[in-house]
């Protein structure tokens, strides 16, 4: 019982600190918002940090409370509802980031790159919102493979174009993107058959804070 204490403690100290340095982040990067670039950081940065909270939050408060079945009922109906968010935002979260992209590349972009990002998140964003997602009620498999199937070819795409831009900062970004992505992977598919496997979000998180720290510049 009391490594099970540590480790909601351990894991509440780990996702409040990582909201925190988003909001902080978020509010740097505005505080340079003449800047195109900080501007669209900030943006990035404070939808990422907003939407993660819709689910962490009430994540760290189940935490607090333990093993309570009538206030766990609750708070997972609101942890359900913030994996939803959390699929949408973190799309739009790679919207934004391919405009940073291009922002930085020096040569010009073809259009149909543009229609190809904008489709892939589309899609994705749609795919979840259908009701069959079942995101109150267990879960559906064969949508959240569909939808996550769409999301990983956006990932990979950005991990591309990162790899083009070159650089530290590039390849950085680019390895930071694709590792979240196998960490994401794995937890979004087998996470409700094995709890265990939940754990990968904390190093998918910290390849989150590294591409932060990545558009502070503090790597």
């Amino acid at each position: 019982m009391k490594d099970k204490l540590g480790m909601r403690i351990g894991e509440s100290v780990f996702s409040v600190g990582y909201l925190l340095f988003a909001f902080i982040a978020s509010i740097i990067f505005f505080m340079h918002s003449s800047n195109e670039l900080f501007l669209l950081y900030g943006i990035m940065v404070l939808i990422l940090g907003l939407g993660d909270s819709f689910h962490l939050v009430p994540r760290i408060i189940k935490n607090i409370k333990g093993n309570n079945k009538k206030t766990n009922k609750k708070i997972t109906w609101w942890m359900n509802l913030g994996l939803l968010v959390t699929s949408i935002t973190m799309t739009i979260f790679y919207i934004l980031l391919f405009y940073i992209w291009k922002i930085q590349i020096t040569s010009n972009v073809p259009v149909i790159l543009d229609c190809f990002v904008w489709l892939l998140a589309v899609l994705r964003i749609v795919l979840c919102l259908l009701p069959s997602n079942n995101w109150f009620t267990g879960g559906n498999k064969k949508m959240s493979f569909m939808r996550n199937y769409v999301f990983l070819n956006l990932g990979l795409l950005e991990v591309i174009l990162f790899i083009l831009l070159g650089g530290g900062y590039g390849i950085t970004m680019a390895i930071c993107i694709l590792l979240s992505f196998a960490f994401y992977i794995p937890v979004t598919l087998y996470a409700k058959d094995n709890p265990k496997i939940g754990m990968f979000m904390i190093p998918k998180t910290i390849m989150y804070i590294i591409m932060i720290s990545l558009c502070l510049g503090l790597i």
